[in-house]
């Protein structure tokens, strides 16, 4: 075994022995080489190489046959197919070579540890050439004088091999020169041929597996010519319409070769050609005349030779020449319908005369006008009327009956036969049964069954159906033995009605009509739904058909779909002819959405959703409420209005007191120390009913051990003295100036100021006197809530202050009843009375009233038995309605007399409709 020091020499070697300048075979010298060297292999062939180490490489680095490993294109050869010949010589053998790939490299591999190649070859793989075959040659004329043969055959198969082939010719008794193709392997040409002699031509392919001859050819080169075709070609018309001569020139001599020809036409704008039979022109010429064209017909020509025999090939076609017949008269008359409109009256009708413009070959010329005539049919004709049109269409306005009408087109040439059309005052005869139609092949076929009678012609007509414009009719006359059409031009997801009329002899059939579409879609859109009326559990549903442009096909059937937010969806059918629809069994209050579907035979499309909610009540359950509650209501009011009638005069009594007038106050007949005398002959007339008001109740208190002072009693004389001096100008009440000076309210917080201006206006109270029979009555004072100034008359000057705190004598004084007072709120007062009955009247003995000053709080009072005091109060006043009790004070048992009470002013009695303050 080698050390590792032994293979870094033995690589040091192998270096040097291919670096060496004494290398037998130049600049490299290899350890070994393999034989055979480069070889050529048949595919699927077997082939061993052999792998011999040199001398010099064993002895220096101990290599040997049995460290050789063979490798294909880097990839290692099984050791299977090794075998070792000897210790230098190791071979490797493989038994089909169609995997065989280049280089194969033989490498040696010592000790496991380091790979080297020692050498490699190129191994080609390959096939050998077949035998060509098909070899044909043909003769290509150049110019007048030139001619050049090409020769082609079939190479075979793919060699995968550089394989070379040569075109080969020779004559009896000389050889020429190879013909080697060029940038192919299967044709040759040779540019000088010569005509009248046998030539012998073959083909070799050879590479480097073999060499293949094909089959000898022998051939006279004029055999094989195709000569140019005739040139300067021009068409010439004739004296007849359908006549057209054209004139060539051959490029071959008559010496050479004689030629026969081709030659062909079609119309200018068809595809399809028309030859002229070949035995009219199998002769040598250089002109023909072509007959049975179309008049006034464009022809496109192109010509052909080869030679007259039949040998050879023909030439390539001539350049097209076009040419154009003269005119002919046109050769059948325009075919003609009507349209009748019957709209503004029945028996003046609306013709409109419509016709189809010849075609090219039938008009044989320019159309210069139309000669229309009208034939009226009915027993008392008028003249004929003739019309001459230039356009392919004519208005007629006729009256009701059977008219004739004769069309005829005329060219520079002459007329063409007439085009009849029998209009019928009515359409009586039999129509088509069973018409029919079918897509087929991109065209629209129309079928129908012929009827009983005999039938001269049909006319078909159709029209595109829209929406936004009117049909326009396309029309199509067919003989009577037809019985089914194509329609041409049809578009597909169109609608067309298509309509079908029997034409007879001695009248016109009634017009049979179907709708067809070529091809069908789906619907561009939906249906939009709307709600036409909504209710409790039912909503109807309305929507409008789609438009025939957007159907794209016969709607089958319309699909309703609807559901609540949270619910299922709900699918109803709907036939296509309706519009409306009402869905049932529906939630109260529910919202809900629907859409709608358009089916087609195609498909469906969706329309846009729509949203509603279904009503809280039903119908009329909602007039059940109002009506009932309504009645409620006015059977409330009318009582209520009922009973304030009744109650009328206690709700004026609330809401509008009444208010005394003072012009009638007797004030000033009253007198404070002798009560007024009035001539009141009875109670009712003092005291009618009604005539007391609100009161309040105000106490006086007085003290009954101590009597008025002098100083006490001056401000009532001062108000006597006052009062005595302005009696003269009294303003008409008793004497008294009452209103001349107005003053402010005293509120209940004033009560205790003693030092208020005298100015302050002062509250009115009513004095209640009541008595049993000649006794004097006691009187009871009660406050007014009136802020009614009093007269300067009627005012007091000062009020009486005095000391009730310091003596033991009770005086009655007035008091607001307010609730200021804080520190005495239990005290009784009277806010309202009772008015008075006529059970009571007799116990009342009147009303005074009292002036009271806003300045002082001083008791002011008169003396009172206490018995009688007590005994009025109960018989007339009673508790106020806002909580306050009546209390009435009463003075001691030894009243002041007359001379010693201290003065005042107070008012008496007052009569039904006087002032009285409130």
């Amino acid at each position: 075994m080698f050390s590792r020091w032994n293979w870094v020499a033995c690589a040091f070697y192998l270096v040097l022995s291919i670096c060496s300048p004494d290398a037998s075979s130049g600049l490299v010298q290899s350890c070994g080489h393999i034989i055979p060297e480069s070889p050529v292999l048949a595919i699927g062939s077997n082939f061993t190489a052999l792998c011999i180490l040199n001398e010099s490489c064993l002895d220096f680095g101990n290599i040997y046959a049995s460290q050789i490993i063979w490798k294909i294109k880097n990839r290692l050869v099984p050791k299977e197919q090794y075998r070792e010949i000897n210790r230098t010589v190791s071979s490797v053998t493989f038994n089909d070579t169609s995997s065989l790939a280049t280089p194969l490299t033989c490498n040696i591999l010592a000790d496991g540890q380091i790979e080297q190649n020692i050498y490699g070859i190129t191994v080609t793989v390959g096939l050998a050439p077949e035998k060509p075959k098909n070899l044909s040659c043909i003769v290509h004329q150049e110019s007048r004088f030139t001619y050049a043969m090409t020769c082609t055959w079939n190479p075979g198969r793919h060699t995968f091999l550089d394989t070379q082939f040569r075109l080969r010719y020779r004559w009896p008794e000389q050889i020429f020169p190879d013909c080697i193709p060029k940038d192919v392997n299967n044709s040759c040409t040779i540019d000088d041929s010569q005509f009248f002699v046998n030539t012998e031509i073959w083909v070799e392919a050879t590479n480097a597996l073999g060499k293949a001859v094909s089959d000898p050819l022998v051939v006279d080169p004029i055999d094989i010519v195709k000569p140019l075709p005739p040139q300067n070609v021009s068409v010439t018309s004739g004296l007849l319409p359908t006549v057209l001569q054209l004139v060539w020139e051959n490029w071959i001599s008559d010496a050479v070769m004689t030629l026969k020809f081709n030659i062909r036409y079609r119309i200018v704008g068809d595809t399809n050609w028309m030859e002229v039979p070949p035995e009219d022109t199998a002769s040598p010429r250089t002109s023909f005349s072509i007959q049975g064209l179309r008049p006034y017909t464009e022809y496109v020509f192109s010509i052909r030779c080869m030679k007259e025999d039949g040998v050879g090939y023909w030439s390539d076609w001539s350049e097209e020449k076009t040419g154009i017949t003269i005119e002919d008269q046109p050769s059948k008359g325009p075919p003609i319908w009507r349209i009748i409109d019957t709209s503004q009256s029945p028996a003046c009708w609306t013709v409109h005369l419509i016709w189809k413009a010849l075609k090219p070959y039938e008009a044989n010329g320019v159309i210069l006008l139309y000669e229309l005539t009208v034939r009226d049919k009915s027993p008392l004709s008028s003249p004929v009327k003739k019309y001459n049109v230039t356009s392919t269409n004519y208005t007629l306005q006729l009256r009701e009956g059977t008219y004739e009408v004769t069309l005829i087109a005329r060219n520079s040439v002459g007329p063409s036969p007439p085009s009849v059309l029998l209009i019928p005052a009515s359409n009586s005869k039999a129509p088509v049964k069973n018409l029919r139609t079918l897509p087929k092949h991109d065209k629209l076929w129309v079928g129908w069954t012929a009827p009983n009678n005999y039938v001269l012609k049909y006319v078909i007509e159709w029209c595109l159906m829209s929406s936004s414009s009117d049909c326009i009719i396309e029309w199509q006359i067919v003989l009577g033995d037809v019985q089914g059409i194509d329609l041409k031009g049809i578009k597909p997801f169109k609608c067309y009605l298509i309509t079908v009329y029997p034409l007879y002899a001695d009248g016109q059939g009634s017009g049979q009509s179907v709708k067809a579409y070529l091809k069908q879609d789906r619907p561009s859109k939906g249906p939009t739904v709307q709600t036409k009326k909504v209710g409790k559990a039912e909503a109807v549903l309305t929507w409008n058909h789609l438009t025939v442009e957007e159907q794209n096909g016969f709607i089958r059937n319309y699909t309703i779909l609807y559901k609540t937010i949270d619910g299922n969806e709900t699918v109803v059918t709907v036939d296509p002819s309706k519009t409306e629809y009402t869905l049932s069994s529906l939630t109260s209050d529910t919202l809900y959405t629907v859409r709608m579907m358009a089916s087609t035979d195609n498909g469906s499309r969706t329309g846009p959703d729509f949203t509603f909610t279904t009503q809280k009540f039903g119908k009329g359950e909602i007039e059940a409420i109002v009506v009932p509650v309504c009645l409620a209501f006015l059977l409330i009011v009318l009582l209520g209005v009922l009973f304030c009638f009744n109650k009328r005069d206690l709700i004026k009594k609330h809401i509008w007191p009444i208010v005394p007038d003072p012009s009638k106050s007797n004030i000033a007949q009253w007198s404070p120390q002798v009560p007024a005398k009035h001539n009141i002959s009875s109670k009712d007339q003092m005291y009618p009913e009604g005539s007391f008001t609100d009161v309040s109740v105000v106490e006086i208190e007085a003290d009954d051990k101590k009597s008025f002072s002098e100083q006490d009693l001056k401000p009532f004389d001062l108000l006597k003295k006052e009062k005595s001096t302005s009696e003269g100008h009294s303003s008409g009440i008793g004497g008294s100036s009452c209103m001349s000076s107005p003053r402010q309210s005293v509120s209940d917080s004033d009560e205790g100021e003693t030092t208020q201006n005298t100015s302050s206006t002062v509250q009115y109270s009513t004095v209640v006197l009541n008595g049993y029979r000649d006794q004097t009555p006691v009187q009871v004072f009660s406050r007014s809530e009136s802020t009614q100034p009093l007269l300067d008359s009627e005012e007091r000057s000062e009020d009486h202050a005095g000391g009730a705190d310091s003596t033991p004598q009770r005086q009655q004084y007035f008091r607001q009843n307010g609730g200021q007072d804080e520190t005495n709120t239990d005290r009784p007062c009277f806010e309202r009375t009772k008015q008075i009955t006529h059970a009571n009247e007799g116990d009342l003995v009147g009303f005074v009233q009292l002036q009271i000053s806003g300045q002082s709080s001083q008791p002011l009072g008169l003396g009172m038995e206490k018995n009688t005091q007590e005994a009025a109060v109960s018989n007339v006043l009673q508790t106020c309605t806002e909580g306050q009790t009546v209390r009435p004070e009463t003075v001691e048992e030894n009243p002041l007399s007359v001379d010693e009470m201290p003065k005042s002013y107070l008012p008496q009695t007052v009569r039904q409709g006087g002032y009285m303050p409130q």
